[in-house]
């Protein structure tokens, strides 16, 4: 008990080191003693003249303040406060439930729990669509210079898993106390589309926010005539735009020197097409990110813009449209994902030729260092591990890799081991349900190719992991699995499938980082 009052005793109320793992596992046993329950070693932290640590006790994750008199910071947590002696010493012992407003008071304490903005370091968004990966993702990622997003998730998978915005940024301040992780990371808002959106995200704090236009671009535009592009491009709204047509044919009546070896030149239909193609979506993301610059205020925040989720490619002359058309209007972002060539499907790897994908990279890579420097964001980027060295090649850096559902099927991978029959419950609902809830998802998975349950035994099942059909079914039908009901309103699978996650909680930090081991490698080296 000796090494926990040395701590309490420093005289710097900053932010003290990190202990080493040998002295913080010994501190993990001696709080384990004083407050009543298992202590996660890495989240000891030392500040403002107090011991802050997590714990888990019943089931439930727990935040431990050890202090002596009296302590602002510590009074700002919602908690039950306790009177203990630790050698001889009289000290206040407070403990809080992981609450969304005990994590802004957190943020105020520890700052290094808060995210912020991370700039044009390479980085890694790791969606989480059940609030429990970031340990894992942070294992991960502590074995690189990648700049990480551990706070991630859609407008349209926090609706599909009845998750709000405050329960993404709740989860993910938690993970990082768990993990120590001190080294910052970001909070992305993915796919916004409202001001509503907006609104929302900002209220539960996020610090960077991914405009998705898709309902504004013209995909007609990208096959059209050049009669039918003329009208298109007379029926843009200009004024929103702050231009005219001649103004604009104007500025691209020249050829462009992006980089050596590449020059782009716009004729009259390579215009209008890409004007005719994303003149609606320009004007509908400079008017969120006038509305988000008004409502961030003085509050720092990262903008990055999406047109990858359209059904046509986005060619270096439009990236270069878009992003000089960005400018004009006066917008900064620190990335932007084209719809590259080949197929971005969930859950799979790349499909496509790898060549024409690794010259067209290598061109958008040159246009993101002439019109920015700004990143390529790749999305839909979990398991395109056959893509990962031509991205890293040709950005040199400037590139944000996004995740999401491979977390979840990682998850899968965990249960099959934890509760092979709740696996397999899933497995053959995700039979039922895939029809229904590919719908809005790029997948081409074949359920007659996928194996079923009664086929399997228990060694096989996290094989159906790697089963290309099998893994887009389990993928797609996460939202069905998290919130479905029976008829007296239990949920059929959600409470148990937390329940497995949580009875072994290493098992799903172990998949994770190995998992996100092959992700982010290709970046680091």
């Amino acid at each position: 008990m000796n090494d926990v009052l040395a701590l309490l005793d420093s005289q710097d109320p900053s932010l003290a080191p990190a202990e080493p793992e040998d002295r913080a596992v010994g501190l993990a046993g001696s709080l384990r003693v004083i407050a009543a329950m298992e202590v996660y070693w890495r989240s000891i932290t030392v500040a403002q003249h107090a011991l802050w640590f997590l714990g888990k006790t019943r089931g439930k994750k727990v935040l431990g303040i050890l202090y002596a008199g009296e302590s602002p910071s510590a009074a700002a947590i919602d908690g039950s406060e306790s009177d203990t002696i630790v050698a001889g010493r009289a000290l206040n012992l407070r403990l809080c439930p992981t609450t969304y407003a005990n994590a802004l008071a957190l943020h105020a304490a520890l700052p290094f729990t808060k995210p912020r903005t991370l700039g044009l370091r390479t980085s890694a968004g790791c969606g989480d669509r059940l609030g429990l990966a970031t340990p894992g993702h942070v294992r991960a990622i502590r074995k690189t210079a990648i700049a990480p997003i551990f706070t991630q998730q859609s407008i349209r998978e926090m609706e599909r898993t009845d998750r709000t915005p405050e329960d993404v940024v709740n989860d993910a301040t938690w993970g990082v106390l768990q993990e120590g992780w001190r080294d910052g990371y970001g909070a992305d808002a993915d796919h916004l589309k409202s001001r509503a959106d907006i609104d929302v995200c900002v209220a539960a704090g996020f610090t960077f926010y991914t405009f998705d236009p898709r309902e504004h671009v013209d995909n007609d535009a990208h096959t059209a005539g050049l009669p039918v592009l003329r009208e298109k491009v007379a029926a843009l709204p200009w004024d929103r735009l702050g231009d005219t047509e001649a103004a604009m044919r104007a500025r691209y009546g020249r050829t462009f020197a992006i980089e050596e070896g590449l020059t782009l030149a716009f004729d009259q239909e390579t215009l209008l097409r890409a004007a005719a193609k994303y003149g609606w979506a320009l004007a509908h993301v400079a008017e969120l990110y006038r509305y988000l610059a008004e409502t961030m205020g003085e509050a720092p925040f990262e903008v990055e813009v999406s047109v990858d989720e359209t059904d046509t490619t986005t060619s270096p002359e439009e990236h270069f449209f878009i992003a000089s058309e960005l400018k004009r209007l006066g917008l900064e972002w620190v990335s932007l994902a084209p719809r590259y060539v080949g197929r971005f499907e969930k859950g799979v790897d790349y499909i496509g030729d790898l060549d024409a994908f690794d010259q067209a990279v290598a061109k958008h890579a040159a246009i993101a260092r002439r019109c920015g420097p700004y990143k390529l964001s790749i999305h839909s980027g979990s398991d395109k591990f056959s893509i990962y060295p031509i991205v890293a090649r040709h950005t040199a850096g400037l590139a944000h890799l996004k995740t999401a559902g491979t977390s979840y099927l990682e998850a899968l991978r965990a249960i099959a081991t934890i509760d092979p029959w709740l696996f397999r419950d899933i497995l053959d609902f995700a039979f039922e349900r895939y029809e229904t809830d590919k719908a809005t998802y790029h997948v081409s998975a074949d359920p007659s190719l996928a194996p079923h349950s009664s086929s399997l035994a228990d060694g096989e099942l996290t094989s159906v992991l790697d089963n290309f059909h099998a893994r887009q079914m389990l993928h797609v039908t996460f939202g069905s699995v998290l919130t479905t009901r029976d008829g007296d309103g239990r949920f059929v699978f959600r409470d148990r499938f937390f329940a497995a996650l949580e009875s072994d909680e290493e098992a799903y930090y172990r998949v994770l980082e190995t998992h996100f081991d092959r992700h982010l490698a290709p970046f680091t080296t």
